[in-house]
């Protein structure tokens, strides 16, 4: 199953309409150094124990670094049953860009 992927601009209607969960799916110690404020930090690897902090009434943006942990883990969430997923398109290196 593939993951659609979402653009920045997207993101940030998103995020100005407080419609959709952001959940940063890299290391903690890139979290710290900066992340999208208001997301959700929830590792990769802790991803499939952590589901019920996900919620399925909203769209679901996930991001990391590049989109590579993204696109992961927007497969996972969607075989899960959260179709509302997508992948931040470029990481977050396109939003800082």
């Amino acid at each position: 199953m593939s993951c659609p992927s979402i653009h920045v601009s997207e993101l940030k209607s998103h995020l100005f309409r407080r419609d959709a969960q952001i959940i940063d799916v890299r290391e903690i110690d890139e979290y710290r150094a900066s992340h999208i404020e208001g997301s959700t930090l929830i590792p990769l690897a802790e991803l499939p124990f952590r589901l019920d902090e996900i919620e399925r009434n909203k769209d679901i943006i996930v991001v990391c670094r590049s989109g590579n942990r993204s696109a992961q883990a927007c497969e996972l969430l969607r075989e899960r049953g959260y179709l509302r997923t997508r992948s931040l398109s470029g990481g977050l290196a396109s939003w800082s860009a």
